[in-house]
């Protein structure tokens, strides 16, 4: 019982490392990052990273040991969704992730990074589908746990 409710608790962790993180980017992304905004942004991807390869452990651990089991989850629509829109959140957290490394180079020696209007766009638009399939992923989440669709 000691062990389920540590899983549980890393499962819950890991959520809040996600979301604090991604709110964090959204905030603080601008067109014209300052270095300190873009290392934190850059640490920020870091620890949301971390945290959804956490998620993902923690969340498989849950699944076949410490809680309801396949048999159940396996059955529920809202498990299935809420797993797919786990791997579109992924997906598109690759652009920014890719765009917010690159700024190393420019951070290492000192300085801000530089973007163009597009890529401003487009990691901007990333980060609120990114905040809205989280949002998605925990209503998912409420109808599974309460065994909506079964």
């Amino acid at each position: 019982m000691i062990v389920s409710a540590l899983m549980a608790f890393l499962h819950f962790a890991a959520v809040f490392g996600i979301v604090g993180a991604l709110v964090y980017q959204r905030i603080t992304f601008n067109r014209n990052p300052t270095l300190a905004e873009a290392k934190h942004i850059q640490a920020c991807d870091r620890m949301y990273g971390m945290s959804a390869t956490l998620l993902l452990i923690v969340g498989a651990l849950r699944v076949v040991y410490f809680e309801k089991g396949w048999a159940f989850y396996g059955h529920s629509p809202f498990f299935h969704a809420k797993m797919a829109l786990f791997v579109i959140v992924g997906l598109l957290s690759i652009y920014p992730t890719i765009k917010f490394a690159g700024w190393r180079k420019a951070t290492s020696q000192g300085q801000a990074p530089t973007m163009t209007d597009a890529e401003y766009a487009t990691i901007s638009r990333v980060l609120k589908l990114e905040m809205m399939g989280l949002f998605a992923i925990v209503l998912c989440a409420s109808l599974m746990a309460k065994g909506v669709g079964m």
